[in-house]
């Protein structure tokens, strides 16, 4: 039943959403050059799967790695809008569409990051499609807490329902959560 309401979702939001993502590519073209970031995640059952964003970051001296690391003065000022409304995660309705991840679930993290891979491969957290939005956003609990984020990640599993599904949706477009943090300078 998810799997339809995610594809459902993610076509409805690709479609009715497309002016507003061609302006986004466009001002993102403007801002960087490059509007578009791909970034291999781990995703079902630890596959790889190409996680796909608008650009928040310059792409000069970036270095590779999960933003709760990331130098904050790499963020652009449009880059900084497009965190703080989320816009930057509307490509990722693709992934959706594709299979790879669904609305809700598991942030999908790198490969780098094995203190995170360890404590949620016990937890069985790699058993569900990774996510847009879940339980830990909804918290603020992002990846610099790797085993809280596990334990998160496998409550939110292990409620999981269609209404709480629905719910986490819902507070996250009312700005609920603050995603990942990012160091300021």
């Amino acid at each position: 039943m998810i799997r339809i309401v995610d594809i459902f979702f993610s076509i409805i939001g690709l479609v009715c959403g497309l002016p507003l993502l061609l302006v986004i590519l466009f001002l993102g073209l403007l801002d960087t050059g490059s509007p578009i970031f791909r970034q291999e995640r781990v995703g079902l059952n630890k596959k790889r799967f190409t996680l796909v964003k608008f650009r928040t970051m310059s792409t000069k001296d970036t270095a590779p790695v999960a933003s709760h690391l990331a130098d904050g003065s790499s963020i652009t000022f449009f880059g900084r809008f497009l965190r703080k409304t989320k816009l930057d995660e509307l490509p990722q309705l693709w992934n959706v569409l594709k299979g790879e991840m669904s609305l809700v679930g598991p942030r999908p993290n790198l490969f780098n990051q094995e203190e995170l891979i360890n404590a949620r491969n016990a937890l069985g957290v790699y058993d569900v499609l990774p996510g847009i939005t879940g339980l830990a956003q909804i918290k603020g609990i992002d990846m610099s807490t790797p085993s809280l984020l596990a334990k998160t990640d496998a409550e939110m599993i292990s409620t999981m329902s269609v209404v709480n599904y629905f719910k986490y949706i819902f507070l996250t477009i009312i700005g609920k959560g603050q995603g990942d943090r990012i160091r300021l300078l």
